[in-house]
């Protein structure tokens, strides 16, 4: 099946897939093999030095002929005090800015907080700049200030929450309704009929976060691996932690990884969701080869 999207025009890649930002663990071999695997993977540059940011560019460079992104998290004020990356400021967001650009990275994803002054930056350099928000009123900010693609945030996404979260079905219902701008969809997706259906919701693309996490590429270590694959998602308390309505990060991974059953390398896990999602469009009588999302048009500004 042939997948075209404005996601993949930007982009350059085989599927509209998009791999996460990771803090700790979005590092250079992981994205590649995510990129390497026909979507595009993403390096979280704070997880590396300013001073050795430029050579695992390169390293990446070496590791996959297939286009690869850029992730530049702006850590919101309120949690800079307890963020040992704190000390990061305003300029030297550029600089990582500015040596990945120099670089020929075409990609850069920005969440977290406001990101207006990295964003104009890379337009200006004539690369795509994908903004990640949780909110839709947020969203229709990163469009305004010229964001190529927005990635809406559902609350059942890990990572940090935002009490005024909607679920990733209204946010990307919703939100058609209010952007022109092609989303990219977030929160517990992991698997064929997830992927379908974010994009049968509005989405142009699909991020995948903690899907990844158990894969034999991933960072993380052997017993969360294990502890993860055998996480109780069904329990009250597996709940608690993932659907907080408080302003901070949850502890346990979303859903989506709740799909995996084993251990698999993420070219394994890509092309067995997109494959069955190839099936799923045949059993439902789709007789073409090649899929082309239409773009659409806000209803509503």
């Amino acid at each position: 099946m042939i997948w075209k999207t404005s996601i993949n025009k930007m982009t350059g890649t085989k599927y509209p897939l998009i791999m996460a930002a990771f803090a700790g663990l979005g590092r250079t071999e992981f994205a590649a093999s995510f990129s390497n695997a026909g979507g595009l993977g993403i390096i979280t540059a704070l997880n590396y030095r300013l001073d050795s940011f430029k050579s695992e560019l390169i390293k990446m460079q070496s590791l996959t002929d297939k286009p690869f992104g850029v992730n530049l998290t702006v850590l919101p004020p309120g949690v800079r005090a307890f963020d040992p990356l704190s000390n990061v400021t305003r300029e030297d967001y550029l600089k990582y800015l500015e040596i990945a650009i120099d670089e020929g990275v075409e990609v850069f994803t920005t969440s977290a907080y406001q990101a207006t002054h990295i964003g104009e930056r890379v337009i200006e350099a004539g690369c795509n700049w994908f903004h990640k928000c949780a909110l839709i009123r947020h969203a229709i900010s990163a469009e305004k200030v010229g964001a190529s693609a927005i990635t809406l945030i559902g609350m059942e996404a890990s990572g940090f929450k935002n009490p005024f979260q909607h679920t990733t079905l209204i946010n990307l219902t919703l939100a058609n309704q209010f952007l022109k701008t092609p989303i990219i969809a977030a929160g517990g997706i992991g698997d064929a009929r997830g992927f379908l259906g974010a994009l049968g919701m509005g989405a142009e693309g699909v991020c995948l976060g903690s899907a990844i996490l158990t894969t034999k590429e991933s960072p993380a270590s052997e017993e969360r691996k294990k502890m993860w694959l055998e996480m109780k998602f069904l329990s009250e308390e597996y709940h608690k932690q993932l659907y907080h309505r408080e302003l901070g990060a949850t502890r346990v991974p979303s859903a989506a990884i709740a799909h995996q059953k084993t251990q698999t390398s993420i070219h394994e896990l890509i092309d067995g969701i997109m494959g069955e999602a190839a099936e799923i469009l045949k059993s439902w009588g789709l007789t073409k080869n090649k899929i082309n999302i239409i773009p659409k048009k806000a209803i509503f500004k």
